[in-house]
């Protein structure tokens, strides 16, 4: 019987939609505060996909989206054929890699340093001198490193020179780009990034390092043992997260870094939509290679989680 009665409650859409109704007017509260993240996602995020038909069409904005001629695959067929297709690929997928492969495990080690150092004066000002950098502009930054690298007055290339060094071309010299790219915007965002880590160390049960000590494990072996495994799941999460957004690859710094001579190693995917879609006015050619470079970035999300899903029980979804 009971069986029966929750099939006809389940079978039933007004039972639904007023069960539905009342845990709304139970939790108003609760929804009212969602509200406005809702409607910043609905309006500024899911709206705008309305003009993503355009990466089919050859949009012409006198007759606007509707009137504009379909035209199938042929700007993303173009996009796949041209020459510069594998460049700007390789270009993304190595920065973005490099800089996961260097950004990504160095606020974990922060997290777990700053975790062993006792509340002090020394703490608090390498924990201030490390998250301050975050803070700076994308523009106030890459004018910093043109200013620092800077082959005649550059504060840097003064150092390498007073070491006896033959300062390389930094800002010029494509092999170099990437280098500079990353190891700057490590220094902007590792300090940064240890906050999450940090705020998951708190919840480390301090009776498990008791325990450790009491069996004489070293400070060493207790952030390795208990420590380490504690921030597993956050790291898993945030793995996830950023292999979502390998080819999501912000274009602001790279674009304020790029100049003629680095353009081989620096043009990528975004710079390139930049400058089709805004500088030469190709808008629907512009939104078919954004179009793909989205749909690879969720292809490598769901990939990506999925796998963590099945080797542990840590994932977004």
């Amino acid at each position: 019987m009971r069986g029966k009665r929750q099939l006809a409650v389940s079978g039933n859409p007004s039972l639904k939609n007023k069960s539905l109704g009342k845990r709304v007017l139970q939790n108003w509260e609760l929804y009212l505060f969602m509200a406005p993240a809702l409607l910043y996602f609905l309006v500024f995020h899911y709206g705008p996909m309305y003009g993503i038909q355009i990466a089919f069409k050859n949009f012409v904005p006198s007759k606007g989206i509707t009137g504009s001629p379909w035209v199938g695959f042929d700007h993303f067929e173009r996009f796949f054929n041209s020459y510069y297709f594998w460049d700007l690929l390789w270009n993304t997928f190595s920065i973005s890699f490099y800089e996961l492969a260097i950004g990504f495990p160095l606020p974990i080690i922060l997290a777990l340093a700053f975790n062993e150092v006792r509340t002090g004066p020394f703490k608090k000002t390498v924990q201030t001198v490390t998250y301050a950098p975050h803070f700076i502009s994308v523009v106030v930054m890459a004018g910093m490193i043109i200013t620092f690298l800077s082959p005649s007055s550059g504060i840097i290339i003064r150092v390498i020179e007073g070491l006896g060094f033959t300062p390389a071309a930094f800002l010029t010299d494509p092999a170099w780009f990437k280098t500079v790219y990353v190891m700057s915007g490590v220094w902007q965002s590792t300090g940064w990034g240890t906050i999450i880590y940090l705020a998951a160390l708190s919840g480390v049960d301090p009776q498990l390092h008791e325990a450790a000590i009491v069996d004489g494990a070293s400070r060493f072996k207790r952030m390795l043992h208990i420590n380490l495994p504690t921030i597993v799941p956050t790291i898993t999460i945030m793995l996830i997260l950023n292999m979502g957004n390998i080819l999501g690859l912000g274009f602001e710094k790279i674009l304020l870094l790029q100049n003629s001579l680095n353009m081989e190693a620096s043009d990528v995917i975004s710079t390139y939509v930049y400058r089709a879609g805004l500088v030469n006015a190709q808008y629907s050619f512009s939104t078919a290679v954004g179009l793909f470079n989205s749909v690879v970035n969720v292809i490598l999300l769901v990939t990506v989680n999925k796998i963590a899903r099945r080797t542990s029980e840590n994932s977004l979804w």
